[in-house]
This record gives structure tokens, C-alpha cells and sequence, in this order.
């Protein structure tokens, strides 16, 4: 069995209902092209998903107003970067006022790999032709838009 890495990741909206999402590439494979994903990363010794993802927030993202809601997703499986990792995701919703990211808490390797960040709005998700994860992100977003949030956090599939 791989390593296991629980990670945090952030379904972080803004009062017009967009989701923050950063487009890149994994570092096992730095020649391919990215994919837009979530908000988040690993949990540090200590941390719990909650803690990791207001770090996350404040270190991706420069955002210092974002309210932490609930865990509406879980998720796992195993990802090669480059050696093979099991990836333990929690995804917890969160709101703040909509400010432009920064990019100033970015260590080395997000600066690398790291293409881009922005805000989408549900029909650019929906139309988009380019990858993001998790899988489904679009349909899964109208209830949690609405707040509505399942009451044990749903396991969603990994592809």
C-alpha cells in the first residue's frame, strides 16, 4: 500500500456564488498540461482538515476573510507525483468576499507548476472544456451553491 497523504481541499466561493479554482501540473509530470483543481493541500503534523484548509486559503490565495463551513466530500486514490501517493481528500466548503488572489505565499514548486488562479462562475465550469478535478465539480456544485449540505459528507469516486 502507498503512503497516504490526507489532504484539504477548499470549495471556496464568493459572494457571487463563483469557486476559486488554480490551474496546474503534477510534479512527477511538469511537461503536461494542467488542470484546474481546488483550493488545498496536505494536512501538516498537528493540523486537522479544518486547520489545513484555512492555511491553505491564506497561503494559495492571500485571502484572509474566508469562513469555514462544513465537509460536504470525501475522496481518495492513488496518485503518482511521482511516486505512487494515496491522496485522502476532505472537501470543505468556505465563503469570503471575492478578493483577487495572490500569489505571494507560494513556495518554489506552486510558482513552478503553478499556471494560473481565478475565479469561475457555474456555467463557465459547466462549459469548459479543459480538465478539472474533482471529476464532476460542476454538477456536484447547485445544491452546495444553494447551502444545501448533505449531513455526513458524501464519498464522491476518485475518477
Amino acid at each position: 500500500m502507498p503512503p497516504e497523504r490526507p489532504t484539504a481541499r477548499v470549495l471556496l466561493l464568493d459572494r457571487a456564488d463563483r469557486i476559486l479554482l488554480l490551474k496546474g501540473r503534477l510534479p512527477g509530470h511538469p511537461e503536461r498540461s494542467g488542470a484546474w483543481f481546488t483550493v488545498g493541500g496536505g494536512v501538516e503534523a498537528g493540523e486537522t482538515f479544518v486547520q489545513a484548509a484555512a492555511r491553505e486559503i491564506r497561503e494559495e490565495t492571500g485571502i484572509a476573510d474566508a469562513v469555514l463551513g462544513p465537509v460536504v466530500w470525501v475522496r481518495e486514490g492513488v496518485l503518482r507525483i511521482p511516486e505512487p501517493m494515496l491522496f485522502k481528500e476532505c472537501y470543505i466548503v468556505a465563503r469570503c468576499g471575492g478578493a483577487e488572489p495572490t500569489r505571494e505565499g507560494w513556495n518554489a514548486l506552486e510558482r513552478d507548476l503553478i499556471d494560473d488562479i481565478r475565479w469561475w462562475t457555474l456555467a463557465e465550469l459547466t462549459m469548459t472544456t479543459e480538465g478539472v478535478f474533482p471529476p464532476g465539480l460542476a454538477r456536484r456544485l447547485p445544491p452546495i451553491l444553494a447551502g444545501q449540505f448533505p449531513a455526513e459528507p458524501e464519498l464522491i469516486p476518485w475518477d
